[in-house]
């Protein structure tokens, strides 16, 4: 779920709160987000990858069909890996956004009762805002 207007605001009042106060401190902490995470995930799938191939080749020089089946198998165990993570990476400047593949997914009902528990988060903020 997206975060509203007033939470965004929230959010950026604090990061240039922690950048003014303590610079280094939040450089760091900007290069380890999910962008980061998916881009290293996706860099040890290739690696994968290629020690799959690696032993593929193996196992066809050594005339083992067993280790070639396993170089096959790491093989395309990592290729999903390599995909489903560079799906997932957000792009530069992108927010992740919550469950974002599964909405074209779900069914009237799941997406009727998502839109009732963001009205009365809505209802909340708006009641405590107030106050």
């Amino acid at each position: 779920m997206p975060l509203s207007e007033h939470e965004q605001r929230m959010l950026e009042q604090m990061e240039r709160a922690l950048y003014a106060e303590d610079p280094k401190f939040a450089s760091a902490l900007e290069g380890s987000g999910l962008r980061t995470y998916t881009r290293r995930r996706v860099y040890q799938a290739v690696a994968g990858f290629l020690v799959g191939i690696a032993l593929l080749m193996a196992g066809v020089v050594a005339k083992q069909v067993w280790l070639s089946v396993v170089g096959f198998l790491v093989m395309l165990g990592c290729a999903v890996l390599a995909v489903t993570g560079w799906r997932k990476a957000p792009k530069p400047g992108e927010q992740p956004a919550a469950g974002a593949p599964h909405a074209r997914r779900q069914g009237r009902q799941k997406r009727s009762v998502m839109d009732r528990i963001e009205q009365r988060w809505q209802k909340r903020r708006d009641e405590q805002g107030g106050q």
